[in-house]
């Protein structure tokens, strides 16, 4: 490495977030990375370990110690080619990615890991600003026609690769705009949709067509669609959200977190929303406690609300690591989102609250306006398995103008095109595919989260890289693309 006692010399240090009281106000990014000095320093700190866990610990396959030292010793460019041989779009994993690389870094055994993530964003957005990132158009065309459905990373990831091969690549995406849930589910403070619409303009002129307003198995027919192209990939991710069936569910005011963060986008894009779905001076609860949850927590911060409430089943996790996550592993350890910090100062108190089950909801005229809940005491049961009970007399209720759903997502949508076309699904509903990513139909593909269930961004860019190359090679007889799986 450029530095080998960089990590006996300097601490880590991460970047920093705009105050509390200013980025509430708007949908801007949050995000102040560190400077160039600043991350050369940080890149110092990587150990170019003999076993790079980092590396085994990405779900992309990054080659991390290698942009380390590249960046230590001032080669930018050559650390965004590094990274662009594991990772079509490290800007989006730089900015959403939990980063289980760093929870591999062998220095974080006994001190804070290297701060890959910031590496990668700072390497890809000096990328953009010197004019680094290019098309890639292919210099020989193929007379392969491939047809992906969906649009989100997995998609993307996939149709860039085939692109560049010199296959010929349609993307279909039935919402209006391209980018799935980094374009209508992340909302912009986390990640800025100029980053999204960088990609699209550059796989535009590396040949990739894109088609919006475009619903498979509903305004565009599926057997038209494997008619007129020689192999379809199927990556719409997994839609079907996880309900509560209670009593008072039918209630007005309670909604999927996907009805109501898209709105939000749509709005900060300049769109006109009809139903909108707003938090503005309403009593907000939100159950579930993961990453959407926590989106629907700043936006409904952002947008007014009274008081903000977000409720998880399972218990509060440990503030370190324990033996049930030792490492490399990632752990489930406390993690404060930016969005929770939000909510804890502007409503004086954390929003958070654990071991916590919804019994019931009641209103008044038709529209929610209590939660009925019980605290729950959790234990391991005969076979090692956490079991939840109630807590006797723990009953409690919640005032609720507006509740969301973020209890994440069971399956892919099997109405309209999947069971139109008669792929199999796997015991959790998604789509069976083979170790080549082939569905039970032959020449129909399918990655991302339709086919592995709700994951990570970083995850679905590596479904989409590796169904590439499984295709490529379906086609062609062999292939030169990389993947990880």
């Amino acid at each position: 490495m450029g530095k080998d006692t960089g990590f006996l010399e300097h601490d880590r240090k991460v970047g920093n977030y705009k105050p509390i009281d200013e980025r509430i106000k708007n949908y801007d990014d949050i995000y102040i990375p560190l400077n160039e000095d600043e991350i050369k320093t940080q890149s110092s700190r990587c150990m170019d370990c003999g076993v790079p866990f980092c590396n085994y610990s990405c779900p992309v396959g990054n080659i991390i110690p290698d942009f380390n030292d590249l960046i230590y010793n001032n080669q930018w460019k050559k650390a965004l080619d590094v990274l662009h041989t594991t990772n079509n779009f490290p800007e989006f994993t730089g900015k959403v990615c939990p980063a289980p690389c760093e929870s591999g870094c062998v220095l974080g055994i006994n001190k804070p890991p290297v701060t890959i993530k910031q590496m990668e964003l700072a390497i890809v957005e000096k990328g953009w600003s010197e004019g680094w990132i290019k098309p890639q158009p292919p210099a020989v065309k193929t007379n392969v026609k491939i047809a992906i459905v969906g649009s989100g990373p997995s998609g993307l990831a996939a149709a860039q690769q085939l692109a560049r091969v010199g296959h010929w690549v349609t993307v279909f995406e039935r919402a209006d705009e391209i980018g799935g849930l980094l374009r209508y589910g992340i909302p912009d403070f986390k990640l800025p949709k100029e980053m999204v619409e960088n990609r699209v303009k550059q796989m535009k002129e590396e040949g990739v067509v894109f088609k919006t307003n475009a619903n498979v198995g509903f305004n565009v027919d599926i057997q038209e669609l494997k008619s007129s192209f020689d192999i379809i990939l199927l990556t719409g991710g997994s839609t079907e959200p996880r309900d509560l069936s209670v009593s008072g569910r039918e209630l007005d005011g309670i909604h999927f977190a996907m009805d109501f963060l898209p709105l939000q986008n749509k709005k900060v894009a300049g769109k006109t929303v009809d139903n909108e779905i707003t938090a503005k001076d309403k009593n907000v609860v939100v159950i579930g406690g993961g990453d959407t949850g926590s989106d629907c927590v700043g936006t409904s911060v952002r947008q007014g609300a009274k008081n903000v409430v977000q409720l998880e089943l399972l218990p509060m996790p440990s503030l370190e690591r324990n033996d049930s996550c030792p490492w490399p592993t990632y752990p489930m350890i406390l993690r404060t989102s930016t969005s929770q910090e939000e909510a804890a100062k502007v409503y004086d108190g954390d929003p958070r609250q654990y071991s916590i089950a919804t019994k019931s909801f009641s209103g008044e005229n038709g529209k929610v306006k209590k939660l009925h809940c019980v605290k729950l005491d959790w234990k391991k049961g005969e076979n090692g398995r956490m079991m939840m009970e109630e807590v006797e007399g723990s009953e409690f209720t919640l005032d609720a103008d507006l509740v969301l759903f973020a209890m994440g997502f069971l399956h892919p949508e099997h109405h309209g095109m999947l069971d139109d076309l008669g792929v199999e699904y796997d015991q959790r509903g998604n789509i069976a595919t083979d170790e080549t990513f082939m569905t039970s139909i032959e020449g129909i593909f399918s990655a991302g989260d339709m086919r592995r269930g709700q994951s990570l961004v970083v995850h679905a860019i590596s479904e989409g890289r590796s169904a590439a190359k499984y295709i490529d090679e379906y086609v062609m007889g062999k292939t030169y693309l990389r993947s990880v799986l």
